[in-house]
């Protein structure tokens, strides 16, 4: 039995060790109907866009979790945040209705922070098209370095403890 756990346990090792080097994906293109906010606090980074959209949370959130999984299909778990927490992840003073994640375990992720008006007066008209809701893309890469020292760890503390579980055994 020792001597299945320890090829698995390699098998294993060496395919994350490949799939933390992997690079990270581009930005994730934008929902097919949306317009892209050029308002200054939505321009002021690279890794955060804004756009205007007459998709659903849903239909937004699919779109994204195609984009983000393009080139390789794994295991993409899904976040939920409260919308309170979007001052803090996305940008201060951010308006929100829903905030998400899509993770790429071990290595990149991207926030989609929607606003959908639920009043006259938060009405999104922009160019005189009104519009259902504004979403904010965050995109947060991660270095590869970083990620193969985090396995690397990992994977160094999962064999001391299996090590110190046989020890503990006996």
């Amino acid at each position: 039995m020792g001597k299945v756990f320890k090829i698995i346990f390699l098998f294993v090792s060496v395919f994350l060790f490949i799939y933390v080097l992997l690079p990270n994906p581009e930005f994730p293109k934008p929902p097919p109907d949306a317009v892209q906010s050029m308002e200054p606090a939505d321009t002021e980074t690279l890794l955060r866009r804004a756009y205007f959209t007459n998709l659903n949370r849903q239909e937004v959130i699919e779109h994204y979790k195609k984009e983000f999984n393009k080139g390789f299909s794994i295991y993409t778990p899904r976040l939920n945040y409260p919308p309170e927490e979007s001052a803090t992840i996305i940008r201060d003073q951010t308006r929100s209705t829903y905030l998400e994640e899509l993770v790429h375990p071990l290595r990149e992720s991207v926030f989609i922070n929607g606003f959908e008006p639920k009043s006259e007066k938060d009405t999104i008209i922009i160019d005189g098209v009104n519009w259902n809701q504004k979403i904010i893309v965050r995109f947060v890469p991660s270095s590869p370095w970083i990620r193969l020292i985090v396995l690397a760890l990992t994977i160094a503390s999962l064999l001391l403890l299996v090590r110190e579980y046989k020890y503990a055994k006996k």
